[in-house]
């Protein structure tokens, strides 16, 4: 889940605005924050990717020895909190710090919670998660926010700017699964600490610490480069009244109309929807990731590698998707499918994913499958991401009434919140050793994704009612 939005610009924001023209006519501080952004996905992936391993490897390798049922419960709670707290981040950046102080705090935080792992014992582990999931919440949603302040409200470059912050973010998700992995279960790397009088189980911890190390490459680039966000993210004081925010004001205070709670009921619907897709799409760091590790040969020509680099296919996957996908709607135009389409297009090719898991499943009572069938999964998930994802921001933006915008998309984020709760309980039904019974997990999240599609398809047309003239 990578996509980004920003509210509209105040007139005292807009004036804020610093004109200094960078790579290919963007202003010059999205370079920053790009990479910023880049090295916490980088930190945050890379962690996520080896998490659940960590947890459910004994602790004669290193690991906490967890049950799954634990180590699954854990892993829904923290990837939920780490949404959860975007929405009192975003206030703390609008009342107290300003965005760009909140991002800098929350990436001090963030490092020192990936530095916290390094240690072995429950506590800087525990500790560690808390921290990084506060440490995100600060800067996760107001990082989006300075991206916007570098555009005024109407500037034809503003998608085009957080396209390439879009791709900022898949690109540090995709090094992340590599490097991390790597480090944590490289068994290149093992043999290297052993050769260097280490316990090579202890190589876990160095996959946090690196983890570490790119939110801190992230905070330095984003210190070094501050004269290129000059009026960007500063805590905008509070304007004085006048008579033209007075008139505006009326408008805050009209009561909702019969169609504005029409569009609101639109609204929730597409929330029911969006928690099953996450909580299947979630998948890919809990049980996908514990069915990698036990139950997939990860070998490629020959040559092993780590399981945590099939990771880093869904960042490959979107940034190849992504382009092809908005491709696909501008050239349809008018004739492209209405938004509750969309999701249950979004539905269908997520739940086609895990029908690919009943098989192979079922093979594993002969031994390790290959890792394709978790490609071809991978790769039917962002199909599915690209449908619902993006598009799910998008009207809720034309449908939430104007008055009612941030809290409506605080709102849509609890539906990831949720849905990633959701991914880690049904994680903990996860078994190795019975592939009758893992099929039927597999087999149950397909058939419930595609169910789910039928039903809002048949209800496409009430919802397109509620909807009035968005499509």
């Amino acid at each position: 889940m990578t996509t980004q939005t920003t509210p509209p610009l105040t007139e005292l924001e807009e004036a804020n605005i610093v004109e200094t023209p960078g790579v290919a006519g963007h202003p010059r501080g999205l370079g920053p924050l790009f990479f910023t952004e880049l090295w916490e996905r980088f930190s945050f992936y890379g962690m996520r990717s080896i998490l659940i391993l960590y947890m459910h490897t004994p602790a004669a390798e290193g690991g906490l020895g967890f049950s799954v049922k634990d180590a699954a419960g854990i892993y829904g709670t923290y990837t939920m909190s780490v949404y959860l707290t975007a929405v009192p981040g975003g206030l703390i950046a609008d009342y107290l710090t300003g965005a760009k102080l909140a991002v800098f705090l929350g990436g001090v935080i963030i490092a020192a919670g990936h530095f916290s792992m390094v240690f072995h014992s429950m506590t800087t582990f525990y500790l560690g998660l808390i921290l990084i999931s506060l440490g995100t919440g600060l800067l996760k949603p107001n990082i989006s926010t300075m991206v916007g302040g570098l555009y005024r409200q109407n500037d034809p470059r503003r998608d085009s700017g957080f396209s390439i912050f879009y791709m900022g973010i898949n690109i540090g998700s995709v090094l992340a699964g590599f490097t991390v992995g790597y480090l944590a279960k490289g068994e290149t790397f093992k043999r290297f600490l052993a050769s260097m009088g280490q316990d090579p189980n202890s190589s876990w911890h160095y996959g946090f610490g690196a983890a570490g190390v790119g939110m801190v490459l992230g905070l330095i680039i984003y210190v070094l480069y501050q004269k290129q966000l000059k009026g960007v993210g500063n805590k905008i004081p509070k304007a004085p009244k006048d008579k033209t925010a007075n008139k505006t004001e009326t408008v805050f205070r009209e009561p909702l109309t019969r169609d504005d709670w029409k569009r609101i009921v639109a609204i929730f619907i597409f929330f029911l929807f969006t928690i099953l897709f996450w909580g299947a799409y979630e998948q890919k760091g809990a049980s996908l990731n514990l069915f990698a590790d036990k139950l997939v040969r990860a070998e490629i020509f020959g040559m092993r590698f780590p399981v945590p680099f099939l990771q880093s296919l869904t960042g490959i996957f979107v940034i190849m998707l992504a382009p092809v996908f908005s491709y696909l709607w501008i050239r349809m135009k008018d004739r492209q499918p209405s938004s509750p389409t969309k999701f249950a297009f979004g539905l269908v090719f997520i739940g086609l994913a895990f029908m690919l898991m009943v098989p192979a499943s079922l093979l594993t009572a002969d031994g390790k499958v290959t890792f394709w069938w978790l490609v071809g999964l991978y790769f039917l998930a962002v199909c599915g991401e690209m449908c619902l994802s993006p598009v799910g921001l998008s009207t809720v933006t034309k449908l939430a009434p104007i008055k009612l915008v941030g809290i409506m998309m605080g709102v849509w984020f609890l539906a990831a919140a949720f849905g990633n709760k959701l991914a880690g309980y049904l994680s903990s039904f996860f078994v190795s050793d019975n592939p009758g019974r893992l099929a039927t997990l597999y087999g149950g999240i397909a058939i419930g994704l595609l169910v789910s599609a039928g039903i809002l398809a048949l209800f496409t047309p009430s919802i397109r009612k509620m909807m009035g003239r968005v499509t």
